[in-house]
């Protein structure tokens, strides 16, 4: 087995061009390349409690229709009728008088497996078949009561391959048995690469993050991981969580005081416990975060070239719920308090990004996950001009 190594960059990488991140042509080139063929997380599998519930989600000029059958089945459609086009569903949720989808322009309706079933005229049309005209299908996949779609329907790529490979596991928490308890919801002025690229980089944590970086002694060294420091090798014999990471002594979680405020999940292994925050991540529109005691699911959707939709739901026990003890604003009142700031910086950032004279930056060996992000989105573009 090959000896762990460095993590950082070895050479200067370019960052991608700045017209990336403001021209609307490029914005629907991505559109087009990724979050028109990518999988997408919607929304909890519990945010349609009901059959016949539905939501619709927007995505670019995209929309899906989540909709749960009599059988209790998620099912997930174009939002489009096969007649000329109309919308079938203009309220962003609601429940189904009938087990039928109705168009509200000429009323063809679909059942909620998509076939259509009704197609009103008063003459017969010849050669006209019922069955050639179902709804235009969206793959679905649920992930631990997360539910995620992929416009390309039955040619979507497999689900199980679509989460980063450098993402941990989340199999210790009991995910499916998870509530939301608190949502929290922000239209950032940046593309949607720039809050990534912040994501991947903690050049930014002790200047920026205060708070999390006392929380994460690492942080205030402005790298993430031990093997970011290129002299990792020399703190080998130390479990100082400033050199190995994880939260500083004595905390157990992200909150205000560190404390834990709920049960914390009895299925985690020591090193879940020891790591303070385990992540999963999945391109372009979720990260997920395990903590000992809840976890924090975030959802990102592209607005246009300058702005993206971030949305936080943070997931608890039902019994820490009910627990009129529980203190939860200590829990969401931390990671809010950090979105925030990195809201901030995207926002300077992307300002930035307007110069006549800054067609492209530069990575730094510690902006090693950056240059990594910036290779898949190459690869997309890529992808797409080949089929193209």
């Amino acid at each position: 087995m090959d000896a762990p190594k460095y993590n950082g960059l070895t050479k200067v990488q370019p960052t991608l061009p700045s017209s990336y991140y403001i021209d609307p042509a490029h914005h629907e080139r991505e559109l087009e390349a990724i979050w028109y063929r990518d999988w997408l997380y919607l929304c909890r599998a519990d945010a349609l409690p009901d059959p016949r519930s539905y939501r619709t989600f927007d995505i670019g000029s995209q929309q899906v229709l989540l909709v749960r059958d009599n059988e209790g089945t998620l099912r997930a459609f174009h939002n489009t009728c096969r007649h000329r086009g109309s919308v079938l569903c203009p309220k962003a949720e609601g429940r189904l008088r009938s087990g039928l989808i109705t168009c509200p322009y000429h009323s063809w309706s679909y059942d909620l497996e998509g076939a259509l079933v009704r197609a009103p005229t008063l003459a017969e049309a010849v050669e006209f078949d019922l069955g050639a005209y179902r709804l235009y299908d969206v793959a679905l996949a649920e992930w631990g009561g997360f539910v995620f779609a992929n416009l390309l329907g039955k040619d979507a790529p497999p689900f199980e391959g679509s989460f980063d490979n450098d993402s941990e596991s989340l199999d210790n928490w009991p995910l499916e048995d998870l509530v939301v308890g608190h949502v929290f919801e922000k239209t950032m002025a940046c593309n949607w690469k720039v809050f990534w690229e912040n994501f991947n980089e903690c050049l930014h944590c002790p200047g920026l993050h205060p708070e999390l970086s006392e929380l994460v002694p690492i942080y205030n060294r402005a790298i993430m991981m031990e093997r970011d420091d290129p002299n990792w090798a020399s703190h080998g014999n130390t479990e100082d969580p400033k050199f190995k990471g994880g939260l500083r002594d004595g905390a157990r979680t992200w909150s205000m005081d560190g404390e834990a405020h709920g049960p914390e999940f009895p299925g985690l292994s020591d090193r879940d416990r020891a790591a303070g925050h385990t992540y999963v991540m999945n391109l372009p529109t979720f990260f997920a975060v395990g903590h000992v005691d809840y976890v924090r699911a975030v959802r990102l959707r592209p607005l246009g070239p300058e702005q993206t939709e971030l949305r936080a739901e943070w997931l608890f026990s039902p019994e820490a719920l009910a627990d009129p003890a529980f203190d939860l604003a200590n829990i969401v009142d931390f990671a809010t308090l950090v979105m925030e700031q990195d809201a901030t910086a995207c926002e300077l950032n992307q300002r930035g990004l307007h110069s006549l004279r800054h067609e492209a930056g530069v990575l730094m060996p510690e902006e090693y996950a950056v240059h990594q992000f910036h290779q898949w989105v190459r690869g997309a573009l890529d992808n797409t001009d080949a089929r193209v």
